[in-house]
């Protein structure tokens, strides 16, 4: 069984241009005077990242989504989308498209080309996007942690997780989380205007606890994370709850595609004078530190780790 790490460990040898940043980034990053030329590529696949029954609409939008988060982590405004597309049944198509549409013309980019292609019957759709951004500076790296920097979080986490679970029982409620699973936001002004002010900065797509582990990893360092401190929706505490236990599938549950980031104490003054001038709940929820790996406390007493961290693809 190859596990996705693995690959892209096996891959690592091929992506030596300075562009690739070792693989352990978000997107690859052409540096281009003061500023740079930003680039992702997300697949999404049936019933892996969305449920046969989604509408094909809310598809459309989490394809476009899950890529210009990845600008976000950049700092990076889009520019424009080449789509891969997987040919179907006809009215999915169609409703896909109309989608697709939607969701440019809420960002305000262009689809620039792409491919298209012809599936096995029966087959899980997989659809694929490329999306191009501009940043104004060198964008944030993952690796830019160092340790005494504070860890900080954009929004609400595991509300994702919470509304996939409640579709997997055949229910349809609570609104909120099962929008925030199917119709996430990419925080592009936010991640745009933190840019300057961060070291370090990912997304968080497979789990917090898994992708803090990759900051860190790709930094050098260790991470700590406080689950008291975790930002949970009122929506995610009726229907969780807000014990530990709830804390950690939150800390686990992925799909969030919030930001996280690491900065040095003394930005901390103008993080918050940001989050005051944009109304952005930003939440400080644990630290950077000497050493390798996670480490998880609760109320100041050491965790012992969970056996998984978050989404990973294994075969």
């Amino acid at each position: 069984m190859t596990s996705e790490s693995a690959f892209i460990d096996t891959l690592r040898a091929l992506a030596t241009d300075p562009a690739a940043r070792d693989l352990v980034d978000d997107a690859a990053v052409l540096e281009m005077g003061d500023g740079a030329l930003v680039l992702t590529h997300d697949m999404i696949v049936e019933g892996v990242h969305y449920l046969p029954t989604d509408p094909p609409e809310d598809v459309a939008w989490k394809l476009v989504a899950v890529n210009l988060s990845d600008l976000a982590a950049k700092g990076a405004r889009p520019m424009g989308v080449l789509l891969g597309y997987a040919l179907g049944e006809s009215d999915w198509d169609q409703a896909f498209a109309k989608g697709l549409g939607t969701a440019l013309g809420a960002f305000a980019i262009p689809l620039l080309g792409g491919d298209t292609v012809a599936m096995p019957e029966g087959a899980p759709r997989a659809l694929g996007l490329t999306a191009l951004g501009r940043s104004a500076i060198v964008p944030p790296a993952r690796s830019g942690a160092r340790p005494g920097h504070q860890l900080w979080v954009r929004g609400t986490i595991g509300d994702a997780g919470a509304g996939l679970g409640a579709l997997n029982q055949g229910r349809h409620e609570p609104a909120f989380l099962i929008e925030r699973y199917r119709n996430p936001r990419p925080r592009l002004e936010a991640g745009e205007r933190l840019a300057p002010l961060v070291a370090a900065m990912m997304d968080v797509s497979d789990g917090l606890l898994i992708d803090a582990r990759r900051m860190a990893a790709a930094s050098g360092c260790a991470a700590r994370i406080e689950l008291e401190t975790l930002p949970l929706s009122a929506d995610y505490l009726a229907e969780c709850g807000e014990d530990r236990a709830a804390r950690l599938a939150a800390a686990i549950a992925g799909d969030d595609y919030e930001l996280l980031f690491a900065a040095p104490p003394e930005r901390g003054t103008e993080i918050l004078a940001l989050a005051d001038e944009l109304g952005l709940p930003l939440s400080r929820i644990g630290a950077i530190e000497a050493g390798a790996g996670l480490v998880l406390t609760h109320e100041s007493e050491p965790m012992a780790l969970p056996e998984r961290l978050g989404f990973e693809h294994r075969r």
